[in-house]
């Protein structure tokens, strides 16, 4: 008989397609994920698996670049946040159709967090795709998700590990994996090459975008980082979300024993960098495999 497992994904942006890599080497291993929970980005990857979908999901990923990121981002300008995310979500829904979640194999949970309720939103049914959107509506970035009586937006604000809403069944164990861990940086060995015309693209594509958004560019007065990198405005909200989340997974942790955690470095791609797809596979996998060869090392010494 297979090992059940309760498994719980955090949020993290593109690193969070690591995810798929861990997926990948439980199922190989022979585990049987009985149960998810996700945050974020590990709510999209977590949907994905309980639809039956990763696969296409990892293929369709494996194809963008810079240019084709571009491509999908649908900008809003809007005082809530930069991007609407339609243009996104209708083309992953011409390879992944929605469902409602009480309809999946696998029991699911994805959080969001209201912010005009101050309260946890934790979707256990419902359009899985509205789930993931409003899960992943990181702030300032993504627009938020409106409701009758609240407004949603990432659920990395208020639990960016959901170990609490993972459903547990007899004799399962809890794995988590963890994309924001403060651990030296594995790196896997793959590098996308692109192409000079295509880079050349993004930079006039990208310089563009900073010139429509004075905002977001560091001015040459900001004090450098560690004497090297300049904050603007986009760099630190994104670090500040990145620090809040960080301390709030610890204490997580902290209350919450998982049997097999799960790390991947936080320094092994930036919250955005999308099309380092294969890369951040491979880093989920080699994350899995060093934590699975531990825990089953500690199961034949305890078995003496």
């Amino acid at each position: 008989m297979k090992q059940k497992v309760a498994l719980v994904l955090s949020g993290g942006g593109a690193r969070g397609i690591a995810h798929i890599g861990v997926i990948e080497e439980l199922v190989k291993q022979g585990f049987e994920i009985s149960s998810i929970a996700g945050t974020s980005m590990g709510a999209v990857v977590g949907g994905v698996y309980a639809l039956g979908k990763m696969e296409a999901y990892k293929n369709w990923l494996y194809t963008l670049d810079k240019i084709k990121m571009f491509r999908l981002v649908d900008f809003s300008f809007s005082t809530q946040g930069l991007v609407k995310g339609d243009k996104l979500l209708n083309t992953i829904k011409t390879f992944i159709p929605d469902a409602n979640i009480e309809d999946l194999s696998i029991p699911f949970a994805a959080v969001a967090a209201d912010i005009i309720n101050k309260n946890e939103v934790v979707f256990t049914k419902g359009s899985i795709i509205d789930a993931v959107r409003a899960s992943m509506a990181i702030p300032t970035i993504f627009t938020p998700v409106r409701t009758k009586n609240g407004l949603l937006i990432d659920g990395g604000i208020i639990n960016n590990l959901p170990i609490n809403h993972v459903k547990r069944v007899p004799d399962d164990i809890l794995v988590v994996v963890d994309v924001n861990a403060d651990i030296p940086l594995d790196k896997p060995a793959i590098v996308k090459v692109e192409n000079e015309a295509i880079l050349s693209i993004y930079q006039k594509k990208l310089i563009d975008f900073y010139n429509q958004l004075h905002i977001l560019h560091p001015s040459t007065t900001e004090e450098k980082l560690n004497g090297e990198e300049k904050l603007g405005y986009f760099n630190l909200i994104n670090k500040a979300f990145s620090l809040m989340t960080y301390h709030i997974t610890q204490m997580t942790l902290e209350k919450y024993a998982p049997d097999i955690l799960i790390n991947v470095s936080r320094h092994c791609c930036g919250a955005f960098d999308f099309d380092k797809a294969e890369e951040m596979v491979e880093a989920g996998r080699r994350a899995a495999i060093k934590s699975l060869e531990a825990y089953r090392l500690e199961e034949k010494r305890q078995a003496g």
